[in-house]
């Protein structure tokens, strides 16, 4: 059993200088190219992480059994805009009416594992550029929690849900968080501390 991640777009998650592929060649997740995808896979999975490069329409066959690995108690870190019902629950992405820097301004709303003792600053630009971590949100489900706030109504750019029927899902609404920032020690943090919090091992 492992963590599944799925490799929705070129080389760079296989590369053995990339956090991610540091992460495949340790054994700490499974990654499997999107249009290898079976679904002995998620059966045989314990979480599941996915980018936001996932094919949406395509992912649709497979969400009995996405279903079926939360229902079993599986965690799910979805990254990007929410744009087909994958699962139960989630609903389309809605962006922030005005997108100018001062709407792009962050703050922690909760505690999670994942950003226990970061900065939420630290993750708002990318070489000075604001924007990559989240435009918008993933409109929450019934009993989520806010993580992360974005913009001046605080809408949940981030956000975790115990599912009713069992798993969890932590919903990130933009790039891949862990890429955020301009701190390669960070961003390999915040990736490592994603894994474990995926697999159970960080709660």
């Amino acid at each position: 059993m492992s963590v599944l991640f799925i490799h929705s777009h070129y080389n760079y998650y296989n590369e053995t200088n990339s956090a991610m592929g540091r992460q495949d060649q340790a054994n700490s997740v499974l990654s499997v190219r999107e249009l290898q995808l079976t679904e002995r896979h998620f059966q045989e999975a314990t979480g599941l992480i996915t980018t936001t490069h996932l094919d949406q329409i395509g992912f649709l066959r497979f969400r009995d059994a996405v279903e079926d690995l939360l229902d079993r108690g599986g965690r799910w870190i979805f990254n990007g805009h929410v744009m087909r019902p994958l699962v139960d629950g989630l609903r389309n992405y809605v962006p922030l009416p005005s997108q100018r820097r001062a709407d792009l301004d962050q703050i922690r709303l909760h505690p999670h594992p994942i950003f226990a003792g970061i900065d939420q600053k630290a993750l708002e630009e990318n070489r000075g550029v604001a924007g990559f971590y989240g435009r918008g949100h993933n409109p929450m489900p019934e009993g989520a929690l806010a993580i992360n706030g974005i913009g001046p109504e605080q809408v949940a750019v981030d956000w975790v849900w115990a599912r009713p029927r069992g798993g969890e899902i932590l919903s990130h609404a933009g790039n891949e968080f862990w890429g955020c920032g301009d701190d390669p020690a960070l961003k390999a943090e915040l990736l490592d501390r994603a894994v474990k919090w995926v697999e159970g091992t960080l709660n």
